[in-house]
């Protein structure tokens, strides 16, 4: 099935009253695992890559030009709706280059208006869209602690005007969502975000899914909500399991069996049922299992 345009992926979760995941992946096997459970749940998904916490000398030196190339291979043999994003790239070049490489859907790491407007500007005369964000998200850690030294709230009256000002296809929202939270959930303030809706007349996004309370989705998914993100608890749940493959491996073992064979003794594809299970959790939770056309 073609890559799907990501606006419409999302208007089509706003009209139906779900919203679709974007499940950020840093590997082969792990992208092919949002895919596997996207399938099973025969739900659209985003396909993806973030470049927040990523090593930026690598990507400078054709880390996006490597993830377009995976991205776009696992794509191209999904049989449910997908759309291909890089997320949160730290400069207007990096996100032009993820245009190049193929990705239909582009994010920038800033809230500076005449930045997003510019890579607004190239990317629709590409045919691709654009999600920003406005104000900060606070960052959480493995114990439940949250830094908000940096953190501000989306104001939906400056949400409108930059919306306008930008011409984004989605909005990211800062709501009281917690990026990399583990251990707790985020309190979320559901009547700013009701307020965000009723000034912009885009999607609506989620960052920071992993700490979301998972009761406050469905009136997220009301209030204009049609896209969550989630990574932390992927990445968590892809450790424990690694962790546990590595200590029963005996020094007998052959390498090749273990380390890169694809085949059930590979330990980073044992990794994938337990993140299938997890993500196929997600989608139910998001509502968009048994939406796929």
């Amino acid at each position: 099935m073609p890559i799907v345009p990501f606006t419409d992926l999302l208007a089509d979760a706003r009209r139906g009253g779900y919203a679709v995941g974007y499940f950020e992946a840093w590997d082969s096997y792990s992208l092919e695992a949002v895919l596997e459970a996207a399938e099973l749940e025969h739900s659209p998904v985003i396909l993806g890559f973030g470049c927040l916490l990523l090593d930026q000398a690598w990507l400078e030196n054709g880390g996006i030009e490597i993830f377009g190339a995976i991205g776009r291979a696992v794509a191209a043999r999904s049989q449910v709706p997908v759309s291909l994003l890089l997320n949160e790239a730290h400069t207007l070049a990096h996100a032009v280059r993820g245009i190049d490489a193929g990705f239909n859907a582009v994010m920038l790491a800033t809230s500076e208006t005449e930045t997003v407007a510019s890579l607004t500007r190239i990317a629709h005369a590409r045919g691709v869209a654009v999600e920003a964000e406005l104000g900060e998200l606070p960052d959480g850690n493995p114990v439940g602690e949250t830094d908000r030294a940096h953190a501000s709230l989306t104001d939906p009256d400056q949400a409108a005007a930059f919306v306008r000002a930008t011409q984004v296809d989605a909005l990211a929202v800062s709501i009281g969502n917690v990026h990399t939270l583990e251990g707790d959930t985020a309190q979320v303030d559901l009547d700013r975000l009701a307020g965000i809706q009723r000034n912009v007349d885009v999607p609506l996004v989620i960052h920071g899914g992993t700490a979301f309370p998972p009761d406050a989705v469905p009136g997220a998914i009301a209030r204009g909500v049609a896209k969550f993100n989630v990574g932390t608890t992927l990445k968590r749940t892809f450790l424990e399991e690694l962790s546990a493959g590595l200590a029963g491996v005996p020094a007998s073992a052959s390498p090749h069996d273990l380390v890169g064979s694809h085949k059930s003794s590979d330990l980073l594809e044992a990794t994938k049922p337990r993140l299938v299970e997890k993500l196929r959790e997600l989608m139910r939770l998001y509502r968009s299992s048994g939406r796929a056309a």
